[in-house]
């Protein structure tokens, strides 16, 4: 693997651009031409400096002539039609690592998503869709305690690569790996995904308490109560509980909800300060993933008759303006809830 892809010049696929970068030759693909000058002739994108070993491309067609190992890092909304894309140039001799944290339900347009409902054999992982679209086979996912920007200013961190292959698992822990970026593996692959959508709605409602001024006990409680029903829901899908206790579940949960670098934090907190809705979308730099996946959970409960009352009481707020403190008192006393009943 001399040259891997990036597909993505979004923030964190620049990051990941950038953590291959030191031990990889890289190609990005996007169709910003902005952003395709600024990495082949400044070498600085997002104020951040890139070896030169980084090249962007706008071509399909090149990038998959030239890299066998494919990062995916595209929102969710747009990924199954970046696949459709990119089908065409891709052999089954390609790798595809996807970095996504969401859920897909494409079939319904964007402009619906406010009426959406659906069926849980609607409902699709980015793995999923990555198998629906192409003929590759060697497949994994990109999870843990990422954010951008602790990566870019150089801290130290780790991640999860997830596959049903081995072979995915080490190769993508020999192009990611190094001093400050520590690469764990994992089989269990379908959970991975899971735990990297579910703790974006967990981190929208920590955004929500801090916006109303709540402190850490809160804030704890709320993480260890969201670890259970992003648990409760991992085994209603068909995984087992132990993923989530790891670094893509526990240790991204931990990372979304307490920082002011993670999107969905940031957008429940603006939320709670009184903030419109549709002007924190409209206004937001990044996709904050948990709002969309918030709504395709909610529906999935409802289907399922799955009692996530973090999720269902979060709905509630963020799409139909239910008053936040009532909302906090309705969990507060949640009858007798056991303390941990998911092992």
């Amino acid at each position: 693997m001399q040259t891997v892809g990036v597909i993505g010049a979004g923030k964190f696929g620049i990051t990941v651009a950038k953590l291959l970068s030191r031990n990889v030759n890289v190609v990005v693909y996007t169709r910003n031409l902005d952003s395709i000058n600024r990495i082949n002739a400044e070498h600085l994108i997002m104020n951040t400096k890139l070896r030169e070993s980084i090249k962007a491309t706008t071509s399909i067609e090149e990038i998959c002539a030239k890299c066998q190992l494919l990062f995916a890092v595209i929102p969710s909304s747009g990924f199954r039609s970046m696949m459709k894309d990119f089908c065409p140039y891709l052999r089954p001799s390609h790798i595809m690592i996807h970095a996504t944290k969401g859920l897909d339900v494409s079939h319904h347009s964007h402009e619906d998503f406010y009426k959406w409902t659906f069926n849980r054999k609607e409902v699709h992982t980015m793995t999923e869709v990555i198998l629906q679209e192409s003929n590759l086979i060697r497949v994994g996912c990109m999870s843990g305690p990422n954010l951008s920007s602790e990566i870019l200013a150089g801290q130290p961190a780790a991640t999860v690569i997830a596959s049903d292959y081995d072979e995915v698992i080490e190769l993508g822990q020999e192009v990611l790996h190094s001093n400050k970026f520590f690469v764990f593996g994992s089989h269990d692959l379908k959970a991975a995904e899971i735990a990297g959508a579910f703790k974006n709605i967990i981190a929208v409602a920590s955004g929500i308490l801090s916006g109303m001024g709540l402190g850490k006990n809160m804030q704890s409680l709320l993480i260890t109560r969201g670890l259970r029903e992003m648990i409760y829901f991992g085994k209603a899908m068909g995984t087992s509980a132990n993923a989530y206790l790891g670094t893509a579940g526990i240790g991204d949960l931990i990372a979304t909800c307490t920082s002011e670098d993670s999107r969905n934090y940031i957008f429940g907190k603006r939320l709670a300060a009184g903030e419109d809705f549709e002007y924190i979308m409209q206004t937001s730099s990044e996709v904050v993933e948990g709002v969309r996946t918030l709504k395709i959970i909610n529906q999935l409960a409802k289907n399922e008759k799955l009692a996530l009352p973090i999720v269902q009481v979060l709905h509630k707020v963020v799409y139909e303006g239910f008053d936040k403190m009532r909302a906090l008192e309705f969990l507060m006393h949640e009858n007798h809830a056991p303390d941990v009943d998911f092992l």
